[in-house]
Parts: structure tokens; sequence; C-alpha cells
């Protein structure tokens, strides 16, 4: 009997393991997201998210450790779509592993404009991002907050993205995940990344007595939320028949076994780079192959999904 993890297969894309490394970390240049790969043991990477303009993002400080994760307000910041082109086609170059492109946009038009420049540069998957929930001052409330707001966007970048796949990354707010990840669904996604940071949170520093970030509010990550992503992925698994990203506090590999148990097809690793450094990527895959012989299951696809039985 065969009891070895012989890759996943997701979307028609073949990845040596079901790690991917998440949007918002190392995911600005080509030359970072290859080491991902080739030294990190990754199956695949997501760029930071970008849009149209180069955003600068908020003010330091931006990101804090805490007990149990980070809180953070980067602020969206990265170089802008041409950049970003140019380095997602640099990378199909250097790897064969799959890259997927993060994008955002301002407006849904935006989202629009950025999804047909990104299909210039031929990723593999576009994941869109409606659910950051540090920019509200900017942006207003999340599109992913309102299920018509969702359902447009996804229309709108299932129409632009071509024969790409696309990705709708969602939070743990707004309408439910279950209700969103059916309108996304509905409206022509071909997966659901879930989940994306939550809150925003917030800490203050008790000496000068004022929040500690410059922005107040940020995004919670790391093994504070990994309840809240397992929790989402089930209840994405149950609603819609589209495969998930799941992501979101996994540190070790019994944590991303947990959310293969929900439902999850790959499993995205973010805030857990900032502590172990990349090799958590290899660390996760070999203990997902340990657990599956430790119990008899010849391939992930046996597990996925089993705590619905």
């Amino acid at each position: 009997m065969r009891r070895s993890m012989d890759g996943v297969n997701f979307l028609n894309l073949k990845l040596k393991n079901p790690t991917v490394l998440a949007s918002g970390i190392l995911g600005l240049t080509a030359s970072s997201m290859r080491r991902v790969i080739k030294v990190g043991g990754a199956g695949a990477v997501t760029t930071k998210s970008f849009n149209k303009d180069w955003r600068k993002g908020h003010k330091n400080p931006s990101i804090i450790p805490f007990e149990h994760g980070l809180l953070n307000a980067v602020g969206l910041s990265n170089p802008g779509i041409d950049e970003m082109v140019k380095e997602i086609r640099k990378f199909k170059q250097q790897s064969e592993a799959p890259i997927f492109a993060s994008i955002f946009g301002r407006t849904i038009d935006e989202f629009a404009e950025v999804t047909q420049r990104t299909v210039e540069a031929e990723p593999d998957l576009i994941e869109v991002n409606v659910s950051c929930p540090n920019v509200h001052s900017e942006f207003g409330q999340p599109f992913g907050d309102s299920l018509s707001d969702t359902a447009r966007v996804t229309e709108i970048v299932k129409k632009h993205a071509g024969s790409i796949p696309v990705s709708i990354k969602l939070g743990p707010h707004g309408p439910g995940m279950g209700r969103l990840a059916r309108v996304c669904e509905e409206n022509g996604a071909d997966a659901i990344t879930a989940i994306n940071t939550v809150g925003p949170g917030m800490l203050i520093d008790i000496d000068v007595r004022k929040p500690i970030l410059s922005n107040k509010t940020g995004g919670v990550s790391g093994p504070a939320i990994l309840p809240i992503a397992v929790k989402s992925v089930y209840e994405v698994y149950r609603t819609v028949k589209i495969p998930i990203i799941g992501t979101g506090g996994v540190t070790v590999a019994a944590d991303a076994i947990q959310l293969i148990l929900a439902g999850a097809t790959l499993i995205g690793i973010g805030t857990a780079v900032y502590y172990q450094g990349i090799e958590v990527f290899r660390k996760v895959a070999d203990g997902i192959q340990s657990y599956l012989q430790k119990y008899g299951f010849n391939s992930i696809e046996e597990i996925r999904g089993l705590a619905h039985e």
C-alpha cells in the first residue's frame, strides 16, 4: 500500500505538496518567492496584494507581534501592477511551481482594470482580495462585507480573467462565510480562499496610553485566528462545491490537518514565516505526510472533509 503524499491536484495544477505562501509576506519579488519554493519547500506562492497604482501603505509602526500572533496595518503597500507583472513573469521563467496573483481594487471598475493587466503575466490563478480589514479609512467597508458587492467583483473579475482561474479571498465578517461563498460560486468563482486577517483589532501601549499602531487598528493573524479559520473552511466546504485554499493561523502540521479535515485543498501559510522562517513549509508538509502514514491513508484526498462525516 502506498502511504505517501504524492502531490496535490488543484484546478488542474500540480503542486508537490499542499502548502502555499499566503499573500502579504515575501510576495513582492520573483527571487524571494522562488526561494520560498526552492529552499522553503512550498508547493506554490501568492504575491502580495497589488492594485493599479503604487501604494505606500500606512506609517510605521504597522506590524506588532503579541503573544498569539501579529497585528498588522501595512495598508496594502505595493509597487503597483506594472512592477508586479514584471515579477510574476520573471518568477515563471525561473520556477515551474504555480504562482497566484493577489489583486485588489478601490472600485469595482478598478478590479476589472487590474485583472486585465494581470492576465498579461499569465499567473496560474488570480486571488481577489475583497476582505482587507485595515483600509476602511480610505476605501470604506471591504467589498467582502456585502453580498451584492462580492457578487459584482466576482463577476467582473471572471469576465476579464479569461482562462485563468479565480479565487475570492473572504474574511469571517459581514453576512457569513457560507452565504458569501455561495454568491462567489454562483458568479463563476473557481475557488475560495478562507480566511483573510481578522478584525480590525487594537493593542494599546500602557506606558504612553495610546494605540500602538500608527493606524490605531489592524488585522489579526497567527495562532489566535486558527479556530476561526477552521470554522470558516468547514462552513464553506458544506456550502459550495468549488475547492478551498484554507489559510489562517497555521504554524504546525496539526493546524494544517485540521483545515484539510474541515475541507481545504490547499493550505496558506503566512504569519508562521515571521516566527519560523521559510522552512515552515517543509515542516508542515512533512508533518502532513507523517499523519497520513500514521493512520494508513494513501492520499490527502482521503482525509479532506472527513470532519463532516
